[in-house]
């Protein structure tokens, strides 16, 4: 049920919708599966198999994007479309030119795609409606502008902006590391990237080993940020922070596990393990955007 990456977004403070009225706009670009001739298809799906498509509690929603991709190797579409193309050459007796090649290229996609078996890829959205959080569990850009772009397709006005400190993630971690005094509730653990801030871009990478405070005062004097490190907040989540504001590899720690409320069926379990989750990571964000200097709003 843990969220393995965090990608935060602020809710806009104009933005409103409880439960229901979410549900109806997400039903509007709900996952239908695609077309014989389309390479992939997107829409909302249930978190859960038993919910609506919002599932919701105390405060929290939970949201599932579910991406279908045909699986049509290019190996695949190369072979059949050279021997498509030789075919062409004996009967008009002549090689096809680069826009004719690109034209059968075309139709041998069309005519494999309804063959293509399809893979499906589900991204998971956690909503915090008292905290005013939008969080997607991605680790990756591209998967981040997927739910944001449906969201856009499905709510207006757009429910988020994105979450700036008054600090940069990358001038805060230098000064925790060369200081070895992260903020409050944080441990800094034995994970930790400097990379060069001049064009040459190099980088210095710590796995599993604790950096000297001489060494981290070295690197830094050398025009070196800390672009990644790993923490540990409250002895309860230990996650890898990034200079782009991201939360990685989110493991909860035994505490929690060892607190965890025994459930009599799945879905009070699942539930059990959502309230759990969403109140942990949402304190975790606002003790990590108080180390940070607090939030700074645009003008």
């Amino acid at each position: 049920m843990w969220f393995k990456n965090l990608r935060i977004f602020r809710l806009s403070p104009s933005w409103s919708l409880d439960a229901t009225a979410l549900e109806d706009a997400l039903g509007a670009t709900a996952f239908r599966p695609g077309g014989a001739t389309e390479m992939t298809a997107m829409g909302w799906v249930p978190p859960r198999p038993e919910s609506g498509l919002v599932h919701a509690i105390d405060g929290n929603y939970l949201l599932t994007l579910r991406v279908e991709s045909k699986i049509l190797p290019t190996t695949v579409i190369n072979q059949f479309t050279a021997a498509r193309a030789k075919e062409v050459e004996e009967q008009q007796g002549y090689r096809p030119g680069r826009r004719q090649m690109k034209e059968i290229k075309e139709q041998i996609t069309d005519e494999l795609l309804p063959k293509a078996f399809s893979q499906y890829r589900d991204t998971r959205v956690w909503i915090d409606i008292k905290n005013r959080w939008l969080v997607i569990d991605t680790a990756t850009a591209a998967k981040s502008d997927e739910v944001m772009g449906a969201l856009a397709k499905a709510l207006d006005p757009f429910p988020a902006m994105p979450l700036y400190t008054e600090v940069s993630p990358a001038a805060a971690m230098s000064n925790w590391l060369i200081s070895d005094e992260p903020p409050a509730n944080f441990t800094i653990d034995s994970d930790t990237e400097l990379r060069s801030t001049s064009e040459s871009g190099g980088a210095v990478r710590y796995v599993r080993e604790t950096v000297e405070l001489d060494d981290a005062r070295r690197h830094v004097e050398a025009g070196k940020q800390c672009t990644r490190m790993a923490l540990t907040w409250a002895d309860k989540v230990s996650f890898m922070l990034t200079d782009g504001m991201e939360l990685k590899r989110i493991v909860p720690l035994d505490v929690l596990q060892e607190g965890r409320a025994p459930a009599e069926d799945e879905t009070e379990q699942f539930d059990s393990d959502f309230t759990l989750m969403s109140g942990e990571l949402s304190r975790l964000i606002d003790d990590l955007v108080e180390g940070l200097g607090g939030e700074r709003h645009a003008e």
